[in-house]
């Protein structure tokens, strides 16, 4: 077979290295790429917006399956242009993706068929948004209803921050239209875990649980980012958790879409907190999470073509999917100023000495090549994996393959996994 993976950055990198070990796979593609992806899968720069380009090329080139690793590509209906011309992909359909897209659409279809969350309301007035928070009360989340980087969810513990953030996605536009609408909601408190549901619309099978770890700072203070590091499986998830939300979450969710007239294959991300009154959903996304899905599959055992074959053909129920019974650590490496201003082009060493660790990968998320040397092309630079027989020797060899790698203004979390640790007692 010959795959082609969509995108740049640590996900897309996972994915090409987890496809290229399969026996199934002639040739990896990737477009466009990034140099760590570049060592599995030949690179092509065509943009991950520019669809007819894509489309083209997977058919030119004989592409038996495409993976559509980010989220805006999906939301702009890019798996109706492929199935359109005949060609196998991977990923929700344009109207099946509005259950990341469109933030307010979600709430409504959750609160329509009674998936657990919290209350919500949506205004594209900033007074009226304004309004609702001093009715409301505080603490409260506000988020732009559509897609901001991962980045568009605020969570307000005093009016003051809530006015601020109205301003800043409705008045201000620092998310562009993504601030068109602002979803106010209600603030859960809980331990958060993220669940990733692969489907083919009529059957699903769920990887194991992790963590993602968004603010920038340690203790899960800071702006949001697109996530810091993760890990898996997520002990917060105990069997009978993982149970009920594949009954009462990702299957229903999936059986929504479809009564609506949007039905949905590819990936399903659930993310969940855990309260006093049962888990609940935060938001759904319409793809693998990043960095999640750098430590979720590391440990998946089942051939990932596999399961992609079997969602294009609609035969998941067929498949049985296995997960090593190990653990995995990823810990993001972003540039100085990130989720804020950064520089790029800042020359990065050591990955070679991290990677000759036993059980350690180091995912490219934004890199570059200049002069055949290796420098940063993004915020978060790097995601750097240990996998270990238990989370505690997951996070140390991911922390020693850290210190192994250096560029000017680096910077990581240091705590990522912690709390794993606590709720282990270990």
């Amino acid at each position: 077979m010959k795959i082609l993976v969509v995108g740049k950055g640590g996900r897309e990198h996972t994915f090409v290295w987890k496809i290229a070990q399969s026996s199934k796979v002639s040739q990896v593609f990737a477009t466009p790429g990034n140099p760590g992806m570049s060592r599995h899968a030949k690179c092509v720069d065509i943009g991950v917006d520019d669809t007819e380009g894509l489309a083209a090329f997977a058919e030119s080139e004989g592409i038996d399956l495409t993976i559509i690793g980010p989220e805006d590509p999906l939301a702009n209906g890019i798996v109706d242009r492929f199935r359109e011309r005949g060609l196998g992909v991977i990923g929700p359909n344009q109207k099946a993706a509005q259950i990341e897209a469109d933030k307010d659409f979600a709430m409504a279809l959750m609160h329509k068929y009674g998936i657990p969350t919290g209350w919500f309301e949506t205004f594209t007035d900033p007074q009226a948004a304004r309004d609702c928070v001093s009715r409301r009360g505080i603490p409260i989340v506000l988020k732009a209803s559509g897609l901001a980087a991962g980045k568009g969810a605020i969570v307000c513990q005093t009016e003051e921050e809530a006015l601020d953030a109205i301003d800043e996605v409705m008045v201000k536009r620092v998310f562009g239209s993504a601030g068109d609408k602002m979803v106010v909601m209600e603030f859960l408190d809980g331990e958060e875990a993220s669940i990733f549901g692969f489907t083919d619309g009529e059957h699903m099978v769920c990887l194991a649980p992790s963590q993602d770890h968004k603010p920038i700072f340690d203790g899960d203070n800071g702006p949001n980012t697109g996530g810091m590091g993760a890990y898996s499986p997520a002990p917060v998830v105990t069997q009978e958790r993982y149970d009920e939300i594949f009954e009462k979450v990702m299957v229903p969710t999936v059986k929504a879409l479809a009564s609506e007239g949007r039905p949905y294959s590819g990936i399903l991300y659930g993310g969940l907190i855990f309260t006093d009154d049962g888990p609940k959903v935060i938001e759904f996304n319409c793809r693998l999470g990043d960095p999640e899905a750098q430590a979720v599959l590391p440990l998946l055992k089942t051939d990932l073509v596999d399961i992609f074959t079997a969602i294009n053909d609609g035969t998941l129920a067929d498949l049985q999917v296995e997960t090593e019974d190990r653990a995995a650590t990823c810990v993001v490496l972003s540039s100085g100023g990130y989720p804020g201003d950064y520089e790029t082009g800042v020359p990065i060493t050591g990955i070679d000495d991290a990677e000759g660790l036993e059980d350690v990968v180091v995912f490219h998320a934004g890199t570059a090549e200049r002069d055949g040397a290796l420098i940063t092309d993004g915020g978060r630079v790097l995601g750097v994996t240990g996998i270990g027989d238990d989370i505690a020797s997951a996070i140390k060899k991911a922390y020693e393959a850290v210190e192994k790698i250096d560029f000017e203004g680096a910077y990581c979390r240091k705590d990522i996994g912690q709390k794993a640790l606590v709720r282990l007692g270990a």
